[in-house]
């Protein structure tokens, strides 16, 4: 699993950011995809999957079916999907499931499902190229739902909208629950995840279900944090989905989000390696060329680690570049630096080693500090 802080291995195009995973189930591949692009991964599961094999629902709405044939199957989720088979084998219903699906419209949503349905024995009748459940009920709904009874596997949440349009258009509707989705039982990481949000120690978080970004914005409610985290991804940190479904509960906040065309773990990654180094602060600065990051800068193209009282420090010197910034502002800027400005010089010291150049930041006596914005760029900058 992927800790906090872990600085990347190699200079990619997200090296010096930090990207919060609140995924529960894929966590290892999708932090291994960002942390070799250079990224440092901050983990905490949002939510955890509670199968229900030995649940008394699964169990009835199977025999259900097995006894009173639907006319329509869908199935949402490849993990949902197996583990209904399974739950079936175990009760000793296994092959009388599959007989039953065999006879039916089965309709699965996107190609990972299709996968599991295949991988059954069985064979779909048709599946969306958009993996949406919106063009799953178009379909259903142009055919004509009227007196047609329609199984639902549900995936770990109600599906409250995509069930009552199909009842409103007359169906009879049977929802097949084969996990929930549950709190995480230690909520220390994703409250760790939270404050480093809040306080802008990442530079995105990315979403890879519904639940999750639900999961995250119920524990904010509950800690009273709820109006700095939808302050900061509205500003400071990329709110990043791995599709439009998984949107919904950000977008209902008034988080505007970003998305992959291709609703997969790869492109979602490779959306991150545009997004974040667009978002970077890149300054001409005493010759060079400073990109300022999350948590490290690129001197001419050099990743340079720096400490989190230097990067309050730039940043705070880098939103008017060129100017004088007072010790007293600066003093304000760092993390609980209290009320000595000598906290500021020591912070200071340690920024230019980090830099590894230390004519980028200027003293100016008994005023304070100011980036050395190359000549040709005071003008652009002067009225930032």
């Amino acid at each position: 699993m992927y800790d906090e802080q872990r600085e990347p291995s190699e200079h990619g195009p997200l090296a010096g950011f930090t990207v919060g995973v609140t995924a529960a189930r894929r966590a290892d591949e999708l932090g291994a995809l960002l942390q070799r692009r250079g990224a440092a991964v901050l983990h905490a599961p949002a939510l955890r999957i509670v199968p229900l094999a030995d649940d008394g629902e699964l169990l009835a709405a199977t025999k259900q079916l097995i006894d009173h044939a639907p006319d329509v199957v869908v199935a949402t989720t490849a993990i949902g999907f197996r583990g209904w088979i399974e739950a079936a084998e175990g009760w000793g219903l296994g092959e009388s499931l599959l007989e039953r699906l065999r006879s039916v419209e089965l309709l699965a949503r996107g190609p990972k499902v299709k996968g599991s349905v295949r991988a059954a024995g069985l064979t779909e009748d048709w599946s969306p190229s958009s993996e949406s459940m919106a063009e799953v009920l178009d379909r259903l709904l142009e055919e004509g739902v009227e007196g047609r009874r329609i199984a639902v596997q549900l995936h770990g949440e109600p599906l409250p909208g995509f069930v009552e349009a199909l009842r409103e258009g007359g169906a009879e509707v049977v929802g097949v629950p084969v996990y929930r989705w549950m709190p995480p039982e230690d909520v220390s990481p994703l409250d760790r995840l939270l404050d480093a949000a809040v306080s802008r120690g990442l530079d995105a978080v990315t979403f890879t279900s519904a639940p999750a970004a639900v999961s995250l914005l119920n524990r904010a409610e509950e800690r009273g944090l709820l109006p700095e985290l939808l302050a900061a991804l509205d500003h400071d940190v990329l709110p990043a989905c791995v599709g439009p479904v998984t949107a919904v509960p950000l977008q209902a906040r008034g988080v505007e989000t970003v998305q992959p065309e291709r609703f997969r773990l790869g492109p979602l990654v490779q959306l991150l390696c545009q997004e974040l180094p667009g978002r970077a602060r890149a300054l001409p600065v005493a010759g060079h060329r400073v990109e300022i990051r999350g948590h490290a800068v690129l001197v001419d193209g050099a990743l340079r680690p720096v400490p989190p009282a230097g990067m309050a420090l730039l940043r705070a010197l880098a939103r008017r570049p060129g100017w004088v910034v007072a010790r007293a502002d600066l003093l304000r800027a760092l993390p609980g630096a209290g009320r000595d400005e000598h906290a500021v010089e020591t912070a200071m010291a340690r920024l230019r080693t980090a830099l590894g150049a230390p004519k980028l930041i200027q003293t100016v006596v008994k005023r304070g500090y100011r980036l050395a914005l190359d000549p040709a760029a005071d003008a652009k900058y002067a009225d930032a």
